[in-house]
């Protein structure tokens, strides 16, 4: 794929109005409320994943109205993690199998893996977190259940897990510093946890989708942003409730309300996450440390093992 959006330049001014919703705040706030009062503890039991340097644990944890929620909990064998880093995972993807092991415990850090409830369908990586929550008319894929909704929509349930997720993490490894990171869907999660969690010391979104939804939506005809322009072109009328709903999940907004560190990364030529919609997200940011590592020729695929190392550069410098 060529250069297809703005030139570079633009790109690092770029800073859209991005409406957002005056109840934006407390519509989180209630959310989240209710998602630790239906909490329950978590259930952690120790697995065999057949390696020697990394010990695994079977997590299940609450997430929206009690759901169970699980994750993978890796930790380096032997020795106390310097830190924590909670992962979320890309669009149908899952926590993958008790071996399937990134980079973060063998560098040191405990590593939470976290299912998406609802996926895990992707080959790539497998799930094992249900959605019990029905919806109404939905094109396939989940981004389009609930959308007319606030209250309904499937990300409404998503990142109230995700922050339940930094609870329990920050319960299962307590007073050493919190990372939150992931990819496309991922990143997307990642800007949420740090905006509505507590105690997040610094994010690392890579090439984040579920930003700026008004020009992903109409900018790129790629899956999974065009499941929302599928639903609207069979519900025609629609258009401002839906867009309406997704202001209260834009990572735009989000972003505005995070002040931690952060390391970002954007491929100039991704059909799937816009490069205008990652740096609408990143300029917004609420803090001032800030970096982002820039990919002109890659696609979705992003930086790929050059930008895993760039993370861990970016973490070590943070602790020391």
């Amino acid at each position: 794929m060529a250069l297809y959006d703005l030139p570079l330049d633009d790109l690092r001014a770029y800073a859209p109005d991005v409406a957002c919703p005056d109840d934006f705040d407390e519509f989180w706030a209630g959310t989240l409320a209710e998602t630790r009062a239906a909490a329950w503890d978590a259930r952690v039991e120790r697995v065999d994943n057949a390696l020697d340097v990394v010990d695994t644990s079977d997590v299940t944890f609450s997430g929206y109205a009690g759901d169970p929620i699980r994750a993978w909990w890796h930790v380096p064998a032997g020795r106390q993690p310097r830190a924590v880093v909670v992962e979320f995972i890309g669009y149908s993807g899952g926590r993958g199998l008790a071996h399937e092991v990134a980079t973060w415990p063998l560098a040191g850090y405990a590593h939470l893996v976290v299912d998406t409830r609802g996926q895990g369908w992707g080959h790539w990586r497998s799930g094992d977190t249900a959605d019990p929550h029905g919806t109404g008319s939905a094109v396939p894929g989940v981004m389009t259940q609930g959308i007319e909704d606030p209250a309904t929509y499937y990300y409404r349930r998503v990142y109230a897990d995700a922050v339940r997720a930094v609870d329990t993490a920050r319960a299962l490894a307590p007073g050493i510093p919190l990372f939150v990171t992931g990819g496309s869907q991922g990143g997307g999660i990642s800007i949420a946890a740090a905006a509505l969690a507590d105690d997040v010391a610094g994010a690392l979104p890579d090439v984040p989708f579920l930003c700026h939804f008004a020009r992903a939506t109409t900018i790129t005809d790629a899956r999974p942003y065009k499941e929302i322009g599928e639903y609207l072109a069979g519900h025609r009328g629609r258009v401002e409730r839906v867009y309406r709903t997704l202001s209260y999940f834009d990572g735009v907004n989000m972003a505005r309300r995070a002040a931690m560190p952060t390391l970002f990364s954007v491929a100039l030529m991704d059909v799937i996450c816009p490069p205008s919609t990652v740096f609408a997200a990143y300029n917004a940011w609420g803090g001032e440390d800030r970096r982002i590592e820039v990919y002109p020729f890659n696609d979705h695929e992003g930086g790929g093992a050059f930008q895993r190392r760039a993370q861990l550069d970016w973490l070590a410098d943070r602790l020391r």
